[in-house]
């Protein structure tokens, strides 16, 4: 799975530390002496939006790494390790994609991940409960659902979503402000107070909700990466991996692990918007609803 939560937060970071260096060094061609140019705005926006986005991909990798502890395979010292590096090198060919890096994160719970900003220099990294837990056709099927994250490009194709998001985010929160501060407080030279307060309150509830059409992007390429996992792995072994799945995790997962996982947690009413992945319940009808 593709480290959403963790990319949105970072992605969100990135973007207000570039956003307060511009305006500490007074670089905002946005604002005039009579408001808003809307067309330096929306430039403004795109660059601020999509530079957080990219630079968070560009850093992916290496976030991944350092976050959950990962262990790159140079050389394998066991058979299982030997196992695990040829898998992914066969279906990273039969993906026709380059051979990522391997590793091995140290937790008990049974998940993997795949990440990388380029198809042909990705990582895929399993947890050692995985190893331990599943069956080798079910491993092998979760490594092939991460193989197809990574053929299907599913990584940088959230980040150019995130970055449009971003950028009308920006762009709509400062019209937002923008308009309180003219239209309500009577301000009609330069922005006061009320622009600024109203511009930050206006980019949280925006991100918030920019963020339900991240997910739901999210969840669809989960149900791709599934498709993916069958035609590498059989559709047989993957079904079965997310009904072993299924049975391990029948409540969430903590939320470090719902960021990097395969496997995400149900659930219900509004909390349902921000799912990374669909109920593995619907996941699997899915897969059983393909014919062949």
């Amino acid at each position: 799975m593709k480290r959403i939560v963790l990319f949105l937060a970072t992605n969100l970071a990135i973007v207000l530390v570039l956003s307060f260096t511009m305006r500490i060094l007074g670089v905002e061609p946005y604002l005039t002496a009579n408001g808003l140019n809307l067309g330096s705005l929306l430039i403004f926006a795109a660059v601020m939006g999509f530079g957080g986005s990219l630079i968070s991909l560009a850093i992916s990798k290496w976030m991944a790494k350092k976050s959950m502890g990962v262990r790159v395979i140079e050389t394998p010292s066991n058979s299982t390790e030997f196992w695990l590096l040829e898998t992914v090198k066969k279906y990273a060919a039969d993906a026709g994609i380059g051979m990522p890096e391997v590793g091995i994160f140290d937790s008990p719970e049974v998940n993997a991940f795949a990440t990388g900003m380029n198809k042909n220099s990705a990582l895929v990294a399993v947890s050692a409960g995985l190893l331990n837990t599943m069956t080798r056709p079910e491993a092998e099927a979760v490594i092939g659902h991460e193989v197809a994250h990574i053929a299907n490009g599913d990584m940088v194709t959230l980040a150019l979503i995130q970055g449009v998001v971003n950028t009308f985010v920006m762009f709509l929160s400062r019209v937002i402000g923008h308009t309180v501060d003219r239209v309500v407080f009577k301000n009609e030279e330069g922005h006061g107070p009320a622009f600024f307060v109203t511009m930050i309150v206006a980019e949280l509830v925006l991100g918030i909700l920019a963020s339900i059409i991240v997910m739901w992007f999210s969840r669809q390429r989960e149900f791709r990466a599934d498709r993916g996992g069958a035609s590498l792995a059989g559709k047989g072994a993957m079904i079965a991996a997310l009904e072993r799945l299924a049975s391990l995790h029948p409540h969430p997962l903590p939320d470090k692990m719902a960021a990097f996982g395969i496997a995400g947690g149900g659930a219900a009413g509004l909390k349902r918007l921000f799912m990374t992945h669909p109920p593995l319940e619907e996941r699997i009808a899915a897969l059983r609803a393909i014919q062949g």
